[in-house]
This record gives structure tokens, C-alpha cells and sequence, in this order.
């Protein structure tokens, strides 16, 4: 059976102005905390960030996700170190922050609040905004919020046939 959270979880884009509450978002981070990592390396940090203006500051620049500015939380997923070379080809850190980010989304969903991935941010300026070192990598950002409408869309996947195979590609 397909988790409940799996199949509710959805890019929400409009949030209800509604504060949430520092143990909701602890938890949340709490569940990125655990999440797994390449030689259990961990190479993350989070940045909550409440303040309206720094969240202006960030997604005001962006094409695609000025609802930065309604959601009450923003979440900032960094990278703090390089970390396992998988495959032999790329770096794993990038992959383990991405495990721990879903995990946030999928713990918010949990709890009733909505969540979307951001993409379309400059990592510049958001490290300028947060103060972030110049050797951590800014990965991701994520709203985080009460949403609008709770409404789940309809999921538009691939059939499984289209992705699965076994044995050879």
C-alpha cells in the first residue's frame, strides 16, 4: 500500500496567511534529520526563514515562484560538503539533500501543511540575503504553509510500464 502522504503530497503554490508553529516546523526538519545519506555524511544544513522581507528579498528576482512571498516559511536546503562519489561520477551530496528535502514535504503533508519545490532561485543572492558562506552551496528551497485549498490534483505520471523494466534496460 502506497503511503497516504506519497499520494497527497502536491506543489502548493497559494497558502493561507497562518503562521506555523516552531514545533511543526522542527518536526518537519526533524524528519529531514533523519533521512538517509551516502556514508551517513549529512551534508546539509536548513535555514527556516519567517521574515517577510528577506523571503521579498529572495523571491520577489524569480519567474516562476514569487508565491515565496505568501508562504509563511521558507526553507533553505544547503550543502555543506562534497560527500560520496556515486557511481563513480557524480557527488552524492546533492542526491542526500534531495532525500532529506522530501522527506520534509512528505513529513509537512503529514502534519496538513503543503509544501512545493523551488528551483528558480539565484544562489547569490539568497546567500547574500541569509549570510550564507561562500563554500556551502545553496541546493533548494521550499515553501512551507498552511495550503489555500486542500484540494489534492490529480497526479500526472508516466504508466508504470513506461518506467519499470527487469532485468536489462
Amino acid at each position: 500500500m502506497i503511503l497516504k502522504e506519497i499520494l497527497e503530497r502536491y506543489s502548493v503554490r497559494k497558502y493561507k496567511k497562518e503562521d506555523i508553529p516552531e514545533e511543526l516546523v522542527k518536526e518537519v526538519i526533524e524528519a529531514a534529520r533523519l533521512a538517509p545519506s551516502a556514508n551517513n555524511k549529512q551534508p546539509w544544513k536548513f535555514i527556516v526563514v519567517r521574515d517577510f522581507e528577506k523571503r521579498k528579498k529572495i523571491g520577489e528576482p524569480t519567474t516562476w515562484a514569487k508565491f515565496i512571498l505568501d508562504a509563511p516559511v521558507l526553507i533553505v536546503g544547503c550543502v555543506t560538503q562534497k560527500s560520496f562519489k556515486m557511481g563513480g561520477w557524480y557527488d552524492s551530496a546533492i542526491l542526500d539533500i534531495g532525500i532529506a528535502m522530501e522527506h520534509i514535504a512528505l513529513q509537512a503533508t503529514h502534519l496538513g501543511l503543503g509544501t512545493c519545490w523551488i528551483g528558480d532561485f539565484d544562489e547569490k543572492l539568497v546567500k547574500k540575503v541569509l549570510e550564507i558562506p561562500e563554500e556551502i552551496r545553496v541546493a533548494s528551497l521550499m515553501t512551507l504553509g498552511y495550503p489555500l485549498d486542500n484540494k489534492v490534483p490529480e497526479k500526472k505520471r508516466k504508466e508504470l510500464s513506461e518506467i519499470l523494466s527487469f532485468e536489462k534496460y
